[in-house]
């Protein structure tokens, strides 16, 4: 018998959830863990995290050299992350070794960059899930500032 999620209380109950509850859920670990906390979460609707963006992010010495940048994809990565908690936390259903795959984008916006010192804001908004397809609508924000949104489909497929 597979090990069942332990879903969390209801969003007027919700508690915000740190890195080690977040890496119960998903399988992402250093330097690929892109979410550091849950601040809200809405059952089937709408989840918000923190990633804390630092200078010893391993991808900063490269991406550039003397003028730090986060990736973009990086960006919509940590939002893929949070649209995966947001279905995990959901769905008392699921296996605890269920898997969701960033199956596609469409409409990704970049409007400012992103640099250490940054707290990135992920939202994200469930629109649909259907057959095991996850619609979302998803923005990341830096001082209450969009700089990146994008629409999303996320994949569930069991591990392997």
């Amino acid at each position: 018998m597979t090990e069942r999620i332990d879903i969390q209380p209801t969003a007027a109950e919700f508690a915000p959830i740190d890195v080690t509850r977040i890496m119960q859920l998903l399988p992402h670990r250093y330097p690929f863990l892109l979410v550091d906390r849950v601040l809200s979460f809405e059952s089937c609707k709408t989840l918000t995290a923190l990633k804390n963006v630092t200078i010893n992010e391993p991808f900063f010495p490269g991406h550039f050299p003397g003028h730090p940048v986060m990736p973009g994809v990086l960006i919509l990565e940590s939002l893929a992350q949070a649209c995966g908690l947001l279905v995990l936390l959901s769905a008392q259903h699921l296996a605890k070794d269920t898997l969701f795959y960033f199956a596609k984008i469409d409409n990704a916006r970049f409007s400012q960059i992103v640099k250490p010192g940054d707290q990135l804001i992920l939202e994200v908004a469930q629109k649909r899930m259907r057959m095991g397809m996850g619609q979302f609508e998803t923005r990341a924000l830096v001082d209450g500032k969009v700089v990146a949104s994008a629409d999303m489909l996320c994949a569930q497929r069991p591990a392997a």
